[in-house]
């Protein structure tokens, strides 16, 4: 078995033990294409709340291990659900704690939003790629995916039952391994 040259670290936008987000992203460890890894990253309910006066030289240790992981990766993907029309606030929250430090400079970076609602998440895609343009992230060219009624795509095991967002998925983590140099 050879390691993988490409390692991406996963964000999922939501907190919840049966999120469907982090379902995707486990989903997507699965199906990455040969010498890609995909880790997924569990501490961002660890962080504190974003505050510039501990943004200084020594941040919280939480804030340290996040900024590590982010520049020991290859690429981001990022999943999100949608919360009040927008991103939910421990996602941004993270975010918070990166613009300043730049570990998402040029980093080739993909997101997804998933939703039990036929909208898909859209109006918090569009704010997450907003935040992820502002800190400079590289924005993979065929990197972005919608997933509308994300409940009736899933297995109660766990797994992905739509062969359509499978081919998306897909197609998403191969522009990302393009995208970082395979």
């Amino acid at each position: 078995m050879t390691t993988p040259r490409i390692h991406v670290l996963a964000l999922s936008g939501s907190l919840r033990a049966a999120s469907a987000n982090t379902r995707l992203l486990k989903i997507a460890a699965e199906l990455a294409p040969a010498g890609m890894s995909v880790e997924l990253y569990e501490g961002l309910g660890d962080l504190p709340h974003f505050n510039p006066d501990l943004d200084g030289d020594d941040p919280p240790a939480a804030v340290r291990r996040f900024r590590e992981r982010l520049q020991a990766a290859d690429g981001v993907l990022v999943c999100t659900p949608e919360y009040a029309n927008g991103v939910p606030g421990m996602l941004k929250n993270a975010m918070d704690w990166v613009v300043s430090s730049g570990e998402f400079y040029e980093k080739p970076t993909c997101t997804i939003s998933a939703s039990p609602l036929a909208i898909g998440a859209r109006t918090a895609h569009d704010s997450l790629l907003l935040t992820l343009g502002m800190m400079t992230a590289k924005r993979v060219d065929g990197g972005s995916l919608t997933i509308p009624l994300v409940n009736k795509k899933l297995s109660a095991e766990g797994g992905l039952t739509d062969d359509a967002t499978e081919a998306e998925l897909r197609r998403l983590l191969e522009a990302l391994a393009a995208a970082c140099g395979s």
